[in-house]
């Protein structure tokens, strides 16, 4: 959740949680953004 916050990207809990059920790569493309904000 910080990294989503870093990279400027609101989205709560649930709807997280949705994607990582329904939409796989939608929610990797989002942790990968927030990976690449938390090493800068």
């Amino acid at each position: 959740m910080h990294g989503l916050k870093v990279a400027e990207i609101d989205i709560n809990r649930k709807m997280l949680a949705d994607l990582a059920v329904n939409d796989a790569a939608a929610f990797t493309a989002l942790a990968d953004q927030a990976k690449e904000a938390l090493a800068k």
